[in-house]
């Protein structure tokens, strides 16, 4: 039994993570934009008593959609309707500080929390494909840009939440008051990338701030995690790896005044179960031979900046630098995988269908959770980022069969711990900084009133 407890996100991916998912007989690619389907994952998820559902999200229709199912529903859009079928589940989104207005993305992320009663997450993301910058008009801004556009979007979304003070809602009926427009605060953020005036037009959300959570593992990614995600979705392959970043991650938190415990890394998991070790192999080969390699070949060219023909498919991947302004930290994982395990093109298209870069794992429920043991007791994980190969079958195996063990072995909760989302994550609620201010205000007078009197007494 240990006192530390894993924490595990459901990531929802259309009919599953695997790229050949929708051809599988156990899913159903009507079911993309069938918001029941959605619905009923969510549920799923919270039968297991997981913390919470993650949408990915693009700003453009990425990849060849004659091979893959793609084109799913806008995230903010579609977790209002989850938080309608749900009690505790976190709801976590991706929205892009790249395309965005900090005003939109505050005022959505308040509305979710309180339509979900303060289970509302922000994936927060710089976009990083030049098909996404084509949609809005304009260059992809060079990668150093977009964190420091991301870093001001931030603060203004951060100050807006804040412009209400949690008790600037009075509703004296009798006094014919609603609120304390001494508690409503105007912004006035003047800075490089936006001008914004506030305040917001909805009161502050219940958890305060909606989670923070990012998910790049650049140099500028990480800094930008050091100081300010509160939970980071991450991809490593091998043990040693996870362990070098989260020890790098974590070391990263001193100087911004935080605390180890205040960033939850979770690394991607993409679990294949199967009641016996052969019958999870066999479900990896059905879905390997579903594969359509021309597909593959595309999404790994666009990854790593080349064009790859057929004729590549049985030689190992060509020498290609890691530098770019695209995916640094995906494109460096991928490229480091093939150069390790000495992969042809065709292996590595097969290692990276399942999870595209996340680790792909196969075998028993007793086999997923040692996995998952180990990465978690030998420092390379707070808990994972849980992303079933076929959806909705693959999320009931892990609730229905690895969940069970992991409680069995004192790992994960047997029940929920709060109704927020910060609080399942076992993360403090932030103050409002205008409350903060006021506190250390008081705090400040008290001081000098004590010396006065201190003074008084001596005379």
């Amino acid at each position: 039994m240990t006192t530390r407890r894993l924490h595990l996100n459901a990531f929802l991916m259309g009919v599953g993570h695997h790229e050949a998912a929708w051809r599988h007989p156990r899913t159903e690619p009507a079911r993309l934009t069938d918001v029941r389907h959605y619905q009923e994952l969510a549920r799923i998820a919270e039968r297991g008593l997981l913390d919470s559902v993650f949408l990915a999200d693009g700003l453009a229709l990425q990849g060849d959609v004659r091979h893959n199912a793609l084109g799913g529903l806008e995230p903010l859009t579609l977790l209002s309707a989850l938080a309608a079928v749900t009690d505790h589940i976190g709801l976590i989104a991706t929205v892009s500080t790249t395309y965005n207005e900090p005003f939109h993305v505050a005022r959505k992320f308040a509305s979710l929390d309180h339509i979900s009663g303060g289970r509302a997450g922000w994936n927060i993301v710089t976009s990083a494909s030049e098909a996404e910058a084509r949609n809005f008009g304009i260059e992809r801004p060079a990668h150093a840009e977009r964190y420091a556009r991301a870093t001001e979007f931030l603060d203004v979304v951060t100050k807006l939440w804040d412009s209400w003070e949690d008790d600037a809602i009075v509703a004296d009926r009798s006094g014919g008051h609603y609120a304390d427009t001494r508690r409503i605060h105007a912004l006035d953020h003047e800075g490089v990338h936006f001008r914004v005036r506030g305040p917001l037009n909805t009161s502050r959300p219940p958890q305060g701030h909606p989670l923070l959570v990012q998910a790049g593992s650049s140099e500028d990614g990480k800094e930008f995690a050091a100081r300010f995600a509160e939970a980071v979705f991450t991809a490593q392959q091998t043990l040693d790896d996870g362990r070098e970043f989260y020890t790098d991650l974590k070391s990263r938190l001193a100087k911004y005044g935080r605390r180890p415990e205040d960033v939850l890394i979770l690394p991607g998991i993409s679990p294949i179960i199967g009641s016996t070790e052969h019958e999870a192999r066999r479900l990896e080969k059905e879905l390997e031979e579903l594969i359509i390699p021309a597909y593959g070949l595309a999404q790994l060219s666009h990854l790593v900046g080349i064009d790859l023909a057929e004729d590549a498919l049985d030689r190992p991947l060509p020498d290609i630098p890691v530098e770019t302004e695209g995916a640094q930290s995906r494109r460096k994982l991928v490229i480091e995988l093939a150069r390790r395990e000495n992969l042809t093109v065709r292996r590595l298209l097969g290692r990276l269908a399942g999870g595209r870069g996340h680790r792909v794992v196969t075998g028993t429920p007793e086999q997923i959770a040692d996995q998952i043991q180990t990465w978690f007791e030998n420092g390379a994980a707070d808990g994972f980022n849980i992303m079933p190969p076929v959806l909705p079958g693959g999320l009931e195996h892990f609730v229905d069969h690895v969940v069970p063990e992991l409680q069995f072995r004192g790992l994960f909760r047997t029940a929920y711990d709060s109704r927020t989302l910060r609080g399942n994550y076992g993360l403090e609620r932030p103050a409002s900084r205008h409350a903060a201010r006021e506190a250390a205000e008081t705090a400040t007078a008290a001081g000098e009133a004590g010396g006065r009197l201190d003074v008084a007494v001596a005379s």
